[in-house]
């Protein structure tokens, strides 16, 4: 009887024991037991369990779409974004950064269960945001380059708002820009500037952030979720043919061509110096660096190899926007001239003031292809700031779009004319030449930039803040007088 008994006490203890653990488990969700506990007591330990990761994160909601250039990127939960795991985070254990220890890079405490002590003691998220004191003891050279780059800085986007807004002339200006202007830059242009982390270990901001492959160390990006990523609408998607009506560019069909095929290493990683604009970047790869003697393939080369860029004659229609107005939290924002296909020729605006002093004779074409650009005077006054010096620069800016093909709409030679077009018109200016026809209409007026675009579904012609910006590179006027274009 007494055996009974104590077998029974014994069961109901044990269920009791097992029920208690579940429930407790159920409640909490969290790791109690000493066993468990010592798996995440470390950043190492907490950051490979991916059920104490859900358990401690801090809800985000998804990021609202602003109306800016990508949209709403797309969204991780945070512990997905610092989950350490899968083959990349096999690789990363075997690499000499993953020997170093996580609090070498990120600072923060080790040895401990709770994120808040773990995430004190002056930790960063992002150690290459302080890369002279992270990077640079093992990269110098790399960091001396990239900490003062286009990458890294954005110089292009910033001499804008530096000369537009009459806050300065130089780089060097952009502390002279309101608080409010650097305030609004950081919160939507610089999303898409990196630094060595946010292309080598995670993915950039605008594709979600967060580590890419299990914090592996990524020697050469990839080329779409990580260039693409940030180089989308005008470079990305030019070159791998997404938009209607386009083809994917030759270099990728034709050889399987990556960024870095063109663009090395030390280009993109920068020289240490300032340049204004990526096209003053003496790295920039030139068409002529594998088309040698391009001169002398054909009689149209001979005749116009000096005349426009390469891009004149073999782009396709390209990804045009305009007049954006920044966005502030509350209040939307994006392109007032929503992403549209198009092809402009202008005079070339890197031989006009304020820009020619910079390249030397560096792209010293006379007609060049030209994107319609964001900027508009009242762009930042989400932020109280109204660009007052705004027609220094051109709305309409110099482009090479990576969208190339032998045969485009301008080297097509076997258009068809009329008869009294043929004989004062050869192949190629039927293709490409302003012609008048006989009914009085203009063929291909639509590929030059006019003050009054009638020919352009869009935007048919300037707006009146953007006739005085662009006065230096219409082309009124400025074609052979046989043309008769008006």
């Amino acid at each position: 009887m007494n055996k009974i008994l104590l077998n029974l006490i014994l069961l109901f203890t044990l269920s009791l024991l097992f029920t208690i653990g579940c429930t407790d488990k159920k409640i909490t969700d969290t790791p109690t037991d000493d066993e468990v506990l010592a798996k995440v007591n470390s950043c190492e330990g907490c950051h490979t369990n991916y059920e104490h990761l859900k358990a401690v994160h801090t809800p985000e909601d998804p990021p609202g779409d602003t109306g800016g250039c990508g949209g709403a990127p797309p969204f991780f939960q945070p512990y997905d974004r610092v989950y350490l795991g899968g083959e990349g985070y096999a690789d990363f254990k075997s690499d000499i950064h993953g020997k170093l220890g996580c609090v070498t890079c990120h600072n923060g405490v080790d040895g401990t269960a709770d994120k808040a002590v773990a995430h004190s003691g002056n930790f960063t998220k992002e150690p290459s945001h302080i890369a002279d004191e992270k990077c640079a003891s093992c990269h110098p050279s790399i960091v001396a380059g990239t900490k003062n780059s286009l990458h890294e800085q954005g110089w292009g986007q910033k001499m804008s708002l530096i000369n537009r807004g009459g806050f300065g002339t130089e780089p060097a200006d952009f502390p002279k820009c309101p608080e409010e202007m650097k305030e609004g830059y950081q919160n939507n242009c610089f999303t898409c500037h990196a630094t060595c982390g946010e292309c080598h270990i995670i993915r950039p901001k605008i594709m979600g952030g967060g580590l890419e492959k299990g914090h592996s160390f990524i020697k050469t990006p990839d080329m779409v979720q990580t260039c693409v990523g940030c180089h989308v609408s005008r470079g990305g998607h030019a070159y791998l043919g997404v938009a209607t009506g386009t083809k994917p560019d030759v270099h990728l069909t034709k050889l399987g061509y990556t960024c870095m095929n063109c663009h090395s290493q030390n280009e993109i990683h920068g020289d240490g110096k300032t340049h204004k604009t990526r096209y003053a970047m003496p790295q920039l790869p030139k068409c002529i660096n594998c088309h040698t003697d391009i001169a002398n393939k054909n009689s149209y080369h001979k005749t116009h190899m000096d005349d426009f860029n390469c891009q004149t004659c073999h782009s396709q229609d390209y990804n045009n926007c305009g007049s954006c107005h920044v966005s502030k939290s509350g209040e939307h924002g994006g392109a007032r001239i929503e992403s549209h296909q198009k092809f402009k020729i202008a005079i070339n605006p890197l031989k006009t003031a304020p820009f020619s002093a910079d390249f030397n004779g560096r792209d010293n074409y006379k007609l060049a292809t030209v994107r319609q650009s964001l900027s508009a005077p009242d762009t930042w006054d989400n932020y109280g700031v109204m660009l007052n010096n705004f027609d220094v620069f051109p709305t309409y800016k110099y482009t090479t779009p990576h969208n190339i093909l032998r045969w485009t709409a301008r080297t097509d030679t076997t258009v068809v004319a009329t008869a009294d077009d043929a004989i004062s018109h050869p192949a190629c200016a039927q293709a490409c030449h302003i012609v008048k026809q006989n009914d009085g209409t203009f063929r291909n007026r639509e590929f030059y930039l006019f003050n009054n675009n009638y020919d352009d579904k869009i935007q048919p012609s300037l707006n009146d803040w953007e006739i005085n910006a662009n006065k230096n590179i219409v082309v009124d006027g400025k074609l052979p007088v046989w043309w008769d274009a008006k």
